[in-house]
C-alpha cells in the first residue's frame, strides 16, 4: 500500500485536529449555560479585554527575549526586530490561521531565509519549545504542595501530580540521553534527541545568561496565568490570585497537547475541570478560556499583518510545502551546525 505524500499527512493531521477540537468543544458547552456563556462573552469590559491582548503581546516580548537567548546559544545571534517579526507571523499560522503549516515550520522557513543553516534553525526552534515546557513544569512543580493544601479531591491531585512527574521524568531523561550506553544512543530518533538534550542541558546548567533564559521561560507562563485572572475578573468569576497561579498552569500544559487546534477545546475542558474546583462557576470558566483564546487570535492578527507586509510572504506561497518539510525533516535527521 503507497504511503501518503507529506502534504496529504499534513491536511490528514490537521482534519483529525480539527475534529477534536470541535468534539472536545461541543462536550464542554454541553455541560455548562450556554446562554450564560454568550451573555459573559457579550459583555465583559472592552478595557478588560484589551488589556488581556496588552499583556499577552507583551508576552510575546519575553518570548522573543528567550528565543534570542537560544539562538546566541547555538551560535546563530539574531537581531531582536528580526526575532520578532519571525515570532509574530508563527503565531498567526499558529493561532489565526487555519493552515496544515505550522508556525514552527515556518519559524525555520524564516530563519533560513535570514541565512541560518537548517541545522541550527531546527535546533533553535526545537531548544525554544523544549525550554519553555520546561519552565513550565517547574511552575506546576514548585505549586504542587501548596495545590495540595488547596485541594482535596484525589483525581486532579494525581492528575496534575502525573502530569509534574512526567514532565521532570521527561526532562531528566533528555538532558542525560548523550551520557547512556553507545548501543542505545546509536538507534533512531534516541541519536537525534541526544543531541538536543545535550543543547539543552548546555542552556540550563552552562550557558552564561542560564538564570536569565530560565526567567523568561518561567514569566511567560505567569503572563498567561495573568492574562486569565484579569478576564476572570472582568467577568465576576471570583478567582483568587494563588487559585490562578495553582490551576491555570496545568490548563496550559495540557493545552501544549498537540492533538487540537491552537489548543481549542483542550483548553476548555482543562479550564472547565480546573477552575470549577475553586468554586468558579462552569459557564465563567468557559467564557473565561474563550476569551483567552481571542485574545490569543488578535495577537495572531497583528502576525498576519507583519506577514502581509513582508517580503517572504511571496517567496513562501512559490514554494511547495513539502519541499520545505523534507528539508526540515532532513535538519532533525542529520546533524548539521555545532552546539554552543
Amino acid at each position: 500500500m503507497p504511503s501518503m505524500s507529506p502534504q496529504l499527512k499534513s491536511i490528514v493531521s490537521f482534519a483529525v485536529r480539527l475534529v477534536l477540537s470541535a468534539g472536545m468543544l461541543w462536550l464542554v458547552a454541553r455541560g455548562t449555560n450556554i446562554q450564560q456563556v454568550e451573555k459573559d462573552l457579550l459583555t465583559v469590559s472592552p478595557a478588560i479585554f484589551v488589556l488581556a491582548v496588552a499583556i499577552l503581546f507583551a508576552q510575546t516580548l519575553v518570548m522573543n527575549a528567550r528565543w534570542l537567548l537560544i539562538m546566541e546559544a547555538v551560535g546563530t545571534p539574531m537581531r531582536a526586530i528580526a526575532g520578532l517579526r519571525i515570532l509574530l507571523v508563527s503565531l498567526w499560522f499558529n493561532q489565526t490561521l487555519p493552515s496544515t503549516v505550522g508556525g514552527d515550520l515556518v519559524r525555520v522557513w524564516m530563519l533560513r531565509a535570514e541565512g541560518v543553516s537548517w541545522g541550527n534553525s531546527v535546533k533553535g526552534v526545537l531548544a525554544d519549545r523544549v525550554t519553555a515546557l520546561i519552565g513550565l513544569v517547574l511552575l506546576i512543580t514548585v505549586g504542587f504542595p501548596f495545590l495540595l493544601a488547596r485541594i482535596h479531591d484525589p483525581r486532579p491531585i494525581l492528575a496534575i501530580g502525573s502530569l509534574a512527574l512526567a514532565g521532570l521524568a521527561g526532562t531528566i531523561v533528555l538532558i542525560t540521553l548523550d551520557r547512556w550506553p553507545a548501543r542505545i544512543r546509536s538507534i533512531w530518533p534516541i541519536s537525534k534527541f541526544a543531541s538536543l538534550g545535550f543543547l539543552i542541558r548546555f542552556l540550563l546548567l552552562g550557558f552564561r545568561r542560564r538564570g536569565v533564559l530560565l526567567s523568561t521561560a518561567i514569566l511567560i507562563h505567569l503572563m498567561t496565568t495573568l492574562t486569565c485572572f484579569v478576564l476572570a475578573e472582568g467577568l465576576h468569576a471570583g478567582l483568587a490570585v494563588g487559585d490562578a497561579l495553582l490551576l491555570i498552569p496545568p490548563v496550559i500544559l495540557l493545552s501544549a497537547i498537540p492533538i487540537s487546534i491552537s489548543g481549542w477545546g483542550v483548553r476548555e475542558s482543562a479550564m472547565v475541570a480546573g477552575l470549577t474546583l475553586v468554586g468558579v462557576s462552569p459557564s465563567t470558566a468557559l467564557a473565561t478560556s474563550v476569551l483567552l483564546g481571542l485574545a490569543s487570535v488578535v495577537i495572531g492578527l497583528i502576525g498576519g499583518a507583519v506577514w502581509l507586509t513582508s517580503r517572504d510572504r511571496q517567496r513562501f506561497a512559490a514554494e511547495q510545502q513539502s519541499p520545505i518539510e523534507r528539508e526540515a525533516t532532513g535538519a532533525t535527521q542529520s546533524p548539521s551546525g555545532e552546539t554552543a
